[in-house]
């Protein structure tokens, strides 16, 4: 006799939507007009799950007429009609709505042109000391006219490069979207970065035009800028001009113009016309182990993928008021600015994210009015770590959905946030995403109809074919494999900039999987749809053909509270052998005694896997991460296999640099 399989165990989810969020949501309406008009499939009446699930197939199966259903949605303006909306589905190269004109600084500001809103904020910029400054889209679409008029007026023409060094501020947002209605390429860095990673960047790209601060206020503390600026001044010998904004007081230097002599006209904005796949800026990869990849993200594409991702994705629209955390140096900033193409209030933040205290960014969605609330997964743990109780303490009654992003949110981060928040916003989304720089967007995350699981993400994103394939190119289900898009989509860069063959690009993603594009993390594709980052796919730890995402480890090591953060290497001896050293930044107080080393060991043996328990555990003084915050393994990993220091890493690219010596004295010393 036979026994039949018994079914697995389904977790319970830890939050459902309620009806009127699944009946409200953007996405449930555009599933209903696709339906009606596009031939997508019917929503299933009372089942949000399948629903999503069918309307994802179509996306992925027909994404011509999706992405035609997404620009006729989100009301897209072609100043001239596109022949077809995806010419050529090859990848790299896919060509998206060729014929077609458009601009997307246009897009960002026709909420300026409803007289019922026109004096609304579009922007509220709050800094460590004052309260909330709005910037009304009257005002916005004022300064963008009349800095876009004087870019004109210094030649700047379409695809010229103009370059912002500049931290979270109004001023940042005008500059982009004067560069975009010109038609020039925006690009920019913050102002914490030093002057090598800086021209790391700029150089590659020549701009002709840099916007600067003379300093900026973090942590409490003045920092001054001068010597940064006077040095990319001297290196960029492609600068025509040098915008001046004193954020601490000081002159004009000589040579320089005035940030409100160029603003202060009253001039009706002119938006070149542009074709879909003309560059609209240029992002940079981290950068650790060379120069960074200058990324290249068109008008059209951007436009599209983020009204798809900000309107279906986020349920984002006019009367929200939306804030990330995040640096101009980083592509979230990008995409924090693109909450203005929905008609949402886009919330600015600039100053430290702990400071004077480690609540400091819930206090600002307090003072602001946030609905979306966006930060990181490191932040997150970091509250609770610290006993801070956002929920109780503070009113946030106005936030609806907590999104984080940079890294994996810990299934205990998943925990704190609902506990957090069951009792005074029962009805609270927490949303983990994930994208990349590459494409500016997300594979993975939010869905305002479907549940959330500890430690998953919703989804993968409407339009993006998503998949987990193990090493010989074969889709698997409920087993960990490589993060895969399968179809391209139309915010994949068009090309990297210097690398006219198109070399760096394949390389990148094209190399492993011909054709597919490969982003390079670790995933798993569960059965009900959902999604699990493991962490970097080149950094995997395995240990006798089992392998595991170092995020694993992570996650469950830094539960105990000694451990304030943690970085874990694999390295594969020449010999044959595999080290695998665990790197530990304690909490203040706490010593890497037996006690401790035996609870980090027992935990990752029990709640992990007995084979990957740590050679060594080392107690480090800081954990090195990117200028964007993400921790370094695979340059450390080059360190520790005998890579000079020079060749593993570009220093410039790193938060502080002088940790490295640290592993590179490791290395010798177990050489």
């Amino acid at each position: 006799m036979t026994t039949a399989p018994q079914p697995v165990e389904q977790p319970e989810p830890l939050w459902r939507p309620g009806a009127d969020r699944v009946a409200g949501a953007q996405v449930t309406r555009f599933h209903a007009q696709a339906a009606e008009h596009h031939g997508a499939p019917a929503p299933v009446p009372g089942d949000p799950v399948a629903s999503y699930a069918a309307l994802h197939r179509w996306s992925v199966a027909e994404p011509e007429t999706f992405w035609q259903a997404v620009t006729e949605w989100c009301d897209v303006r072609f100043s001239t009609p596109y022949e077809r909306v995806l010419a050529d589905a090859a990848m790299p190269g896919a060509r998206w709505f060729p014929g077609a004109t458009l601009n997307y600084a246009e897009h960002a500001l026709r909420t300026a042109e409803d007289p019922a809103r026109a004096d609304e904020p579009a922007l509220l910029h709050v800094d460590e000391t004052h309260d909330p400054r709005p910037v009304t889209w009257a005002e916005l679409r004022r300064q963008v006219g009349s800095l876009a008029d004087e870019l004109r007026r210094l030649g700047v023409r379409p695809g010229d490069r103009v370059s912002g060094y500049l931290p979270n501020i109004p001023q940042a947002v005008v500059a982009l979207l004067a560069t975009a209605a010109v038609g020039a390429v925006w690009t920019s860095c913050a102002p914490d970065f030093g002057a090598r990673s800086v021209l790391d960047r700029f150089q590659q790209v020549e701009p002709v035009v840099l916007f600067t601060v003379d300093g900026y206020h973090y942590g409490g503390k003045r920092h001054e800028r001068a010597d940064v600026v006077a040095a990319l001044r001297a290196e960029l010998p492609t600068l025509r001009a040098v915008v001046h904004i004193p954020l601490l007081g000081t002159p004009a230097p000589e040579g320089t113009l005035e940030w409100d002599a160029l603003t202060a006209a009253d001039t009706e904005p002119v938006f070149e016309q542009l074709p879909f796949d003309h560059p609209l800026w240029v992002l940079y990869s981290s950068g650790t182990t060379g120069l960074p990849k200058a990324i290249v993200q068109s008008q059209g594409g951007i436009l599209v993928e983020h009204l798809k991702q900000l309107s279906l994705h986020c349920d984002l629209g006019p009367g929200d008021r939306f804030f990330w955390y995040t640096s101009t140096g980083w592509m979230m900033w990008n995409f924090l600015v693109s909450g203005l193409l929905v008609g949402a209030t886009v919330v600015l933040y600039d100053g430290s994210p702990g400071h004077p205290t480690t609540d400091a960014q819930w206090r600002v969605a307090e003072r602001t009015g946030t609905t979306l609330f966006g930060t990181s997964a490191a932040y997150v743990m970091a509250c609770r770590k610290a006993d801070v109780h956002p929920g109780r303490d503070l009113d946030l009654s106005r936030v609806r959905c907590v999104a984080t992003t940079g890294s994996p949110l810990p299934p205990d981060g998943f925990r704190w946030l609902h506990d957090e928040f069951v009792e005074s916003a029962g009805d609270m989304w927490i949303a983990s995403v994930s994208g990349g720089t590459d494409v500016c967007s997300c594979f993975a995350g939010a869905v305002p109809t479907l549940p959330v699981y500890i430690g998953e993400l919703q989804a993968p994103c409407l339009g993006t074919d998503l998949q987990a394939w193990d090493a010989h190119g074969k889709p698997v289900v409920d087993e960990v494999g490589e993060l895969v898009v399968t179809n391209p989509m139309p915010s994949m860069p068009i090309h990297f900039w210097n690398d006219p063959d198109g070399h760096r690009y394949r390389e990148s993603y094209f190399e492993m999987f011909p054709g597919v594009w490969r982003h390079g993390d670790w995933i798993t594709l569960t059965s009900r749809g959902t999604v699990v980052i493991h962490g970097r796919s080149d950094s995997t730890l395995n240990r006798q053909g089992v392998r595991m995402g170092s995020a694993d480890i992570y996650e469950a090591v830094e539960r105990l509270p000694e451990i304030r953060e943690s970085l874990v290497i694999g390295v594969e001896r020449p010999d044959g052998g595999y080290w695998m050293p665990l790197f530990v930044h304690l909490a203040p107080g706490a010593r890497l005694d037996d006690e401790l080393l035996d609870r980090i060991k027992s935990t990752i043996r029990r709640q992990l896997s007995p084979r990957h328990v740590p050679d060594e555990v080392i107690e480090v003084p800081a954990i090195p991460h990117t200028l964007t915050g993400k921790r370094i393994e695979v340059p450390v990993k080059r360190l520790l296999q005998g890579t000079p220091l020079e060749k593993a890493v570009n220093p410039g690219s790193v938060d502080d640099a002088e940790l490295l010596g640290f592993y590179e004295r490791l290395a010798r010393e177990r050489g």
